[in-house]
């Protein structure tokens, strides 16, 4: 994990800050997921007809579960300090290559685009953010984030 001072953080514009541990997406997860937002559909929740019908021979994640899991594995890459909070800003791009499969493991690599000053207190960082999927070659999610960072 790199541990970076925020007022330092734009020293490590354009490199990569790391990756994540491994994360396993459960078919647990899967479920509470689609009872939390109502998407029920099969390829998510029927694990026998997923199994049997799906072109992935297994359910999937929800493409949104998958992007929701970018602020857990991020904030296991980078510890910005000298902030008092970090907020979730936004995606500029967004784009999902792969399914996620029930089961598999994912990890979440960091790269630095730009840090932005927009005030005194507040610098908005631009992340590429890519969700790697273990044994894959395609990852599940590529995501340009904010993260405003309040000093």
């Amino acid at each position: 994990m790199l541990t970076v001072d925020l007022k330092d953080l734009h020293k490590h514009t354009g490199s990569v800050i790391g990756h994540s541990p491994w994360k396993t997406v459960s078919q647990e997860m899967i479920q509470a997921f689609a009872d939390a937002t109502g998407d029920h559909q099969w390829i998510h929740v029927d694990v026998e007809r997923a199994e049997r019908e799906s072109p992935w021979k297994s359910p999937v994640a929800h493409g949104f579960l998958t992007v929701s899991l970018i602020p857990l594995l991020n904030q296991q890459v980078i510890n910005v300090q000298g902030k008092s909070a970090s907020i979730n800003y936004g995606i500029n791009k967004l784009r999902l290559p792969s399914a996620v499969k029930s089961g598999s493991r994912i990890r979440s690599k960091m790269e630095l685009m730009d840090v932005t000053p927009l005030d005194g207190q507040r610098f908005l960082a631009t992340y590429k953010t890519t969700l790697e999927i273990e044994g894959e070659s395609r990852p599940g999610c590529v995501a340009e984030n904010l993260v405003m960072y309040v000093a």
